[in-house]
């Protein structure tokens, strides 16, 4: 497919060491992928479900001790440990590279090596970068046919250049304790071995998109984030765009899908996506605006909790052409289920099988012990192509990008946060990103309640110093003519008995259109010491139950008592970060707690 000696060397290079019986190029036909998916199936790896109700669907179960990603075998391979930080786990390349090249040696004997030429990106788009992954995984290369752009149209764009990622995965003996998701930037290379979980060995998606991208946006001038994008369309028919940054479960995916409530839609208000996880934001020239393109082109979302009511538009995304992973099976209708998706688990009668790819009686679930008691994996995944969401921006293709004019960071704070608050600038909303947080809930391991700081939400995903990320962001806010205004949103404020006060959902459009009002200077705001936060009457509340001006007056309270006790947790969060952490985060602390008093 290519006389590119860049490519052709390193393929020997790696062939040579993992030693696969043939070695299969991806052209990205769909005549390539059937073949493929039969192949899978006759061997058990996948399981074609239903046609008529699931059509072009199947299953996939992963290694019970591989359903997720393993931020602690997940390293940053640097010359030196200062260049990756604190956050990252660290080891010097010389020392990594001896110790996968142990690994790796003989992994593909009596498999067939796959190379996957792959865009993240629109082929040909200035944001576009181009990565080759190769696998010996089927499973893997089906996924990245739906996840990114794959093709002889990618290697063709590339030409003779060296510039591409290069990518090295090999399920090898899926062993835990040898499990590695390993990046070096400087090398503009990515190697996974022991995994099969998406989140591992999709090397296009964190692995790239992120970690390795944030590094070479902070090299060239863009940044790549952990944001989704959406388009809020007006009555007019005007679409203002919004990013936003969110740690895991609160909502992200919900957001970028988000179906307007009855009373807006009526109105005539709609909501696009383009995209529920990765942004990459380059200024353009023009306008002198920050644009936004999702690289990625489908979605990989998180099943159990996905339904008709949470988020509808994912639902149907998954109804045609999608590989579910470790979700519940029900073999008398092949099809699939999971907790959360409505009330009619499989019955054992029906031939139900959980993840682990066990019988399964749903009447022995155990909330306290899901992951031996539920018929689905509590990460169990569908990989979905994004042609199929009902919601899908006619931008999603877009050569130039979206011009972006909020960027929203949220956490889940019971009390601390209010519902919404502007920065006060650039930069003060770059130190608004840093210290992003999370309370646990009951559903994660430990106690509750204990904050987790999550910049930007980036905390896994960024390839190098957090400090000199922070310091990156606060360089492109000198670099975008006219930036997006920045904000803060918490949807998980509650009530003294521990109930959330907000709605969330659909009903998180009445704060999204009050952050682009504020974008516009259609509405004053109060200021206060965390930032500017609405005035109640200016949160439309209409055709809204159970909720009141005093609801909203006390949703957007500032709890000056939990801002203090903050301060010190953000301080011990910076020097944990370490001495890389720019001296303006720490002038906009000791302002904040001025502010304070």
């Amino acid at each position: 497919m290519t006389n590119n000696k860049y490519v052709l060397s390193w393929i020997d290079e790696m062939a040579a060491m993992t030693q696969p019986d043939k070695i299969v190029w991806i052209d990205g036909t769909e005549e390539q992928a059937e073949a493929l998916r039969a192949e899978a199936c006759s061997t058990g790896e996948l399981i074609k479900l239903n046609e008529e109700l699931l059509p072009n669907c199947y299953l996939h179960r992963t290694a019970v001790n591989d359903v997720a990603r393993v931020e602690g075998r997940t390293f940053i391979c640097t010359p030196t440990k200062e260049e990756a930080g604190n956050i990252n786990n660290w080891v010097e390349p010389g020392e990594m590279y001896a110790k996968l090249k142990k690994l790796y040696t003989g992994a593909m004997k009596g498999k067939t090596m796959y190379v996957i030429p792959y865009s993240m990106g629109v082929v040909g788009s200035d944001f576009a970068k181009i990565g080759i992954e190769l696998t010996d995984s089927i499973y893997v290369v089906l996924n990245m046919l739906i996840m990114t752009r794959v093709g002889k149209n990618v290697i063709d764009a590339l030409g003779d250049s060296p510039d591409y990622i290069k990518g090295l995965h090999a399920v090898a003996d899926c062993d835990a304790d040898n499990r590695y998701i390993t990046h070096f930037p400087q090398d503009n290379t990515i190697m996974s071995v022991n995994s099969g979980y998406g989140g591992n060995v999709l090397l296009g998606k964190k692995c790239f998109a992120l970690r390795i991208a944030s590094y070479l946006g902070r090299k060239e001038g863009w940044m790549a984030e952990h944001m989704l994008i959406l388009g809020l369309q007006y009555p007019c028919g005007e679409i203002k765009y919004i990013t936003a940054a969110f740690p895991s479960a609160c909502g992200k995916t919900n957001l970028a899908m988000l179906i307007p409530p009855e009373f807006f839609r009526k109105k005539g208000y709609k909501v696009w996506t383009v995209g529920d996880d990765i942004a990459w934001l380059r200024v353009n020239k023009e306008d002198g605006k920050l644009y936004a393109v999702n690289p990625e082109n489908g979605f990989f979302g998180v099943a159990p909790g996905t339904n008709d009511k949470s988020n509808p538009n994912a639902l149907a995304t998954t109804k045609r052409d999608t590989i579910f992973t470790n979700v519940c099976y029900n073999a008398k209708e092949n099809t699939v289920w999971w907790e959360g998706l409505d009330n009619n688990p499989p019955k054992p009668e029906d031939g139900a099988v959980n993840w682990k790819g066990e019988p399964w009686d749903y009447r022995t679930y155990n909330k306290a012990d899901k992951i031996n008691t539920s018929g689905a994996h509590p990460n169990s995944r569908f990989t979905a192509s994004a042609k199929n969401c009902p919601c899908l921006s006619s931008e999603f293709n877009t050569l130039k990008g979206v011009p972006v004019s909020a960027i929203i960071f949220g956490g889940r704070r019971a009390k601390t946060a209010p519902l919404v608050y502007q920065s006060f600038g650039w930069q003060h909303g770059t130190f608004v990103g840093s210290i992003m947080a999370s309370e646990t809930t009951a559903a994660a391991s430990g106690a509750i309640g204990v904050v987790r700081r999550d910049p930007m939400a980036m905390r896994p995903f960024v390839g190098y110093n957090m400090g000199d990320y922070w310091q990156h962001w606060l360089d492109m806010g000198k670099k975008i003519p006219n930036p997006p205004k920045i904000f803060h949103v918490n949807w998980f404020r509650t009530d003294d008995n521990g109930n959330f006060i907000w709605p969330g959902f659909g009903d998180n459009m009445r704060v999204l259109l009050w952050i682009l009002d504020r974008c516009e200077d259609k509405v004053d705001a109060v200021e206060t010491p965390i930032g500017y936060v609405p005035k109640a009457e200016d949160i439309n509340i209409e055709g809204l139950d159970g909720i009141d001006l005093e609801t909203i007056r006390g949703l957007l309270s500032i709890e000056t008592a939990s801002w203090k006790e903050d301060i010190l947790n953000i301080l011990a969060f910076y020097n944990q970060v370490g001495s890389h952490v720019p001296q303006e985060m720490y002038e906009e602390l000791a302002a904040l707690a001025a502010r304070l008093g």
